[in-house]
C-alpha cells in the first residue's frame, strides 16, 4: 500500500482513479497491514505462484477482467499474470518495472538483504538499503538537507512489517527468471512509467523495446527514483487520462468539470481512503501455494 498513497492522496488523481475505477489492492503474502509472522515450516511461494493467487483474488471477488497497475515487483508478478492469463487482463500499467532475472549484482545486494533480514531483523541497514531502491537522492535527502516527508512515512511503514514475510518475498524475487520471451504473449496495451534516477531504468527501457511500440508507451519522468507513484503522481495524470481513453473508460462527471479539477465533487478526501475510516475490516484470503515434493 505504501506504493500508491502518494497517488492516491493527490486529489487530482485520486478524483482520476476513483471516479472511473472500483480499485483492489493485493498484497504479497504477509504484507498487509497487521499481518502475523508467517511460519517458517510454510514454503516460499515462487513467482509464478504469486502470479496464480492473483487469479484467485479476481475469483473470489467474481471479476472477470481487470485493469493491472503494479510497482517494481509488484509490476513483475502482474506482467506474468498477463502473459499467463491474458483473457483476465484489459490493460497494464506499470511503474519502474522488473522483466528480467536479477543480475549478478542485485542478486548479491538482495542476498545481502536476505541475511540482514533473517539475522537482525528490519534493521536501519536494511531501511537504507530499500530506501535506496525506492527513492531519488533529492527525496532521500543528506546532511544538509533533510529528508523528506514521504520517505520518513516509508521508514515507517518498514518498521511496521513483519521482517520474516519481507525476507520470504525478497527470497521469491530473487528467484525470478526473464520475461522477456513472456512479453510477446501480451495482447494488451501497456503503459509505463520510470524515473530516470530509478535503478530499474534500464529493465524499463529494454521491456518497451519488446513490446508492441503500437500498444506501448513509456514515459520517462526527470528527477524521480523507482516510486514515480510517490514522488512525482502529478507526472502520471495526463498520460493515464490518454491511456484510459483508448479504452473508453475515461468518463468526465456529468457536471463538466475534469476529474484532474481539485474543485471536482467526486475528488474524494484522503482521510477516507483509509480502512479504518471506511469502516472495512480487511482480511486475507486464502489462496494455493504450489507445494515442493
Amino acid at each position: 500500500m505504501s506504493c500508491f498513497q502518494g497517488l492516491l492522496f493527490c486529489p487530482e488523481a485520486a478524483s482520476l482513479l476513483l471516479h472511473n475505477f472500483c480499485i483492489y489492492h493485493i498484497s504479497p503474502p504477509g504484507h498487509e497491514l497487521g499481518a502475523a509472522p508467517i511460519s517458517p515450516n510454510a514454503p516460499i511461494p515462487s513467482v509464478d505462484d504469486l502470479a496464480d493467487q492473483v487469479v484467485d483474488v479476481l475469483d473470489f471477488f467474481g471479476l472477470g477482467s481487470v485493469m493491472c497497475f503494479g510497482v517494481t515487483a509488484g509490476a513483475y508478478i502482474l506482467t506474468l499474470f498477463a502473459s499467463k492469463y491474458r483473457e483476465r487482463v484489459l490493460g497494464l500499467i506499470l511503474v519502474s518495472p522488473l522483466c528480467k532475472g536479477p543480475t549478478w549484482t542485485e542478486w548479491l545486494y538482495s542476498k545481502v538483504i536476505s541475511n540482514l533480514l533473517y539475522y537482525y531483523g528490519m534493521c536501519g541497514l536494511v531501511k537504507e538499503c530499500l530506501l535506496q531502491r525506492y527513492f531519488s537522492k533529492e527525496v532521500q535527502g543528506f546532511s544538509e538537507l533533510p529528508e523528506s516527508d514521504i520517505v520518513q512515512a516509508c521508514r515507517s511503514l518498514l518498521d511496521q512489517r513483519q521482517s520474516m514475510n519481507v525476507w520470504r518475498f525478497v527470497q521469491t524475487m530473487n528467484q525470478r527468471y526473464d520475461l522477456t520471451e513472456q512479453l510477446k504473449l501480451l495482447q494488451c496495451r501497456t503503459l509505463i512509467f520510470v524515473g530516470e534516477n530509478s535503478q530499474f531504468h534500464a529493465e524499463a527501457v529494454h521491456m518497451t523495446s519488446k513490446l508492441d511500440r503500437r500498444y506501448c508507451a513509456l514515459v520517462e519522468v526527470q528527477a524521480c527514483g523507482s516510486l514515480v507513484t510517490e514522488e512525482q503522481p502529478h507526472a502520471m495524470l495526463i498520460p493515464m487520462e490518454y491511456f484510459f481513453m483508448g479504452y473508453g473508460m475515461y468518463r468526465p462527471s456529468q457536471l463538466d468539470c475534469s476529474p484532474r479539477s481539485p474543485l471536482s465533487p467526486f475528488c474524494i478526501s484522503p482521510d477516507l481512503l483509509s480502512p479504518e475510516s471506511m469502516g472495512v475490516k480487511l482480511k486475507p484470503i486464502k489462496t494455493r501455494v504450489r507445494l515442493e515434493v
